[in-house]
């Protein structure tokens, strides 16, 4: 969603982090990912500035903007080439997809025509690749191989096309139409909807739990997390979390996600196997937005959307380490290497 805001969410709440939080034992869309060494550490973090066309590069290790890159117009989500070479940053409006070297944050070509790539995935057979044309109203679906792409078909589907998640044998993907308040079912093979189900206002994040049992999605107009038995198009439950409760990041261990709440600026830990909220992590500056977590599972990094800041977590105390000012409107970040997305 490229805007969501209110006064709660305008608020800036100066205070580390709080979890109440049962101990712990130590897919959006589908990112590709290898195997995390949970030993590695990540040097560079890259940093989506939506509303100030650029890239913040951060020195991880000295949590410092080290360079600030102009990329286009709206760089709202990124995502790693199924080789783990190349990053891609989607310019919503500036309709093409830039290349990045993740590890040197170096610019290395760009792929024009890619109209309106609000959000961007690839199925897990790496076969295919979705853009979501938020400002179009319409889904893009291209066969893929890596950065080649090539649109398969152009779907007019309905308002302000979302999130993205796929079935793990990559014959569905599921998109969230924030203002028609609906999500969307298509087959990738024949790129035809299948169906269509209404939802919560203002449906955004999407997660399959494991097994492909559950669609969750992240109820941004609300304050809740909506169960979907995608099988049988019903609703299973609501899991309430927070205010503008928006988008996903698993935290590795194939158990647990967490989902950033936007407007109450709070983040949500859920247990996929009861399809509860075990805590919330709170005291954060506002909207927090995109998640990525370390390979050890230690530490979180989080875009605050409403704050120009990204923040850093320590995951065992639940508590914000840090924060570190970058560009206007940061929205995705990447790192790597980094957690299994599980």
């Amino acid at each position: 969603m490229r805007t969501f805001m209110s006064k709660t969410g305008q608020n800036w709440i100066a205070a580390c982090a709080v979890l109440t939080l049962i101990p712990l034992s130590h897919l959006a869309f589908a990112q590709a990912s290898i195997p995390a060494d949970p030993k590695a550490e990540p040097k560079l973090a890259v940093i989506l500035n939506s509303g100030e066309a650029s890239v913040s590069l951060i020195d991880m290790p000295s949590r410092k903007v080290i360079k600030t890159v102009p990329v286009g117009k709206e760089p709202h989500h990124l995502m790693i080439t199924p080789d783990q070479k190349t990053l891609l940053i989607a310019n919503a409006a500036g309709n093409d997809v830039v290349l990045m070297n993740p590890v040197s944050g170096e610019l290395t070509g760009k792929i024009p025509d890619i109209i309106d790539p609000y959000q961007i995935g690839y199925s897990p057979n790496h076969k295919w690749f979705i853009a979501n044309g938020n400002r179009l109203d319409r889904v893009d679906v291209y066969q893929a191989q890596g950065a080649d792409l090539k649109l398969a078909k152009s779907i007019k589907l309905g308002k302000t096309p979302s999130h993205i998640a796929f079935t793990s044998d990559s014959k569905t993907a599921f998109i969230t139409l924030q203002d028609s308040s609906e999500l969307a079912a298509i087959d990738l093979d024949t790129q035809t909807v299948i169906w269509k189900m209404p939802t919560g206002k203002v449906p955004a994040g999407l997660w399959m739990t494991p097994g492909d049992q559950y669609l969750l999605v992240g109820i941004t107009g609300e304050d809740n997390v909506q169960v979907i038995d995608w099988k049988n198009r019903k609703e299973v439950k609501r899991i309430h979390t927070g205010k503008g409760a928006h988008n996903f990041r698993p935290l590795g261990d194939k158990k647990h996600v967490f989902l950033s709440n936007r407007i109450a600026s709070t983040i949500s830990l859920i247990n996929m196997q009861t399809l509860e909220k075990v805590g919330d992590i709170t005291g954060l500056p506002a909207g927090p937005d995109d998640m990525e977590i370390t390979p050890d599972g230690k530490t979180m990094w989080v875009t605050f959307r409403f704050s120009k800041k990204v923040g850093v977590i320590d995951i065992p105390s639940m508590k914000l380490v840090t924060v570190i000012p970058v560009g206007k409107s940061p929205h995705g970040v990447f790192f790597t290497p980094r957690a299994g997305w599980e």
